[in-house]
């Protein structure tokens, strides 16, 4: 693009095609990651899904099956296969100043929970494939 005007001339050079789809949801970012690639996991021990839950594992496990996989999928799902990961991500990002519209690809999200030990405790991971955050160094 030339924008010419009696004042100045300018040429506009784009060296992206948009494919890194910068704050957008996308396939790409999805399975190429982009940023940083997180999986966090935890054992939940059955007396506190119990006791600070109020539920039982099974329980969860069926829930995240039937919301967060098989919901999200129904809907469509663009790497939102979680509950309400974009909450957190926009949260530390603001506190942290990142910036927040980077959640729109930073909240990619999948999270798979499963019984262990015998049923007895909840195994639960978070995956997220593409978690974009500003590098700070201090030169001297």
């Amino acid at each position: 693009m030339i924008v010419n005007d009696s004042l100045f001339s300018i040429r506009v050079l784009n060296f992206s095609g948009n494919f890194c789809s910068d704050k957008k949801p996308a396939a790409v970012n999805w399975i190429e990651g982009r940023g940083k690639s997180v999986v966090c996991e935890a054992i939940i021990k059955e007396e506190v899904v119990r006791k600070v839950l109020k539920t039982n594992v099974a329980n969860l496990v069926e829930l995240n099956m039937l919301k967060n996989l098989t919901g999200s999928a129904m809907a469509g799902a663009l790497g939102g296969f979680n509950a309400h990961a974009s909450n957190i991500v926009t949260a530390v990002y603001i506190a942290t100043g990142q910036d927040p519209a980077q959640n729109v690809e930073s909240s990619h999200c999948i999270t798979m929970m499963e019984a262990v030990n015998g049923g007895k405790d909840l195994h639960i991971s978070v995956t997220m494939p593409s978690i974009e955050v500003k590098i700070y160094t201090i030169e001297t």
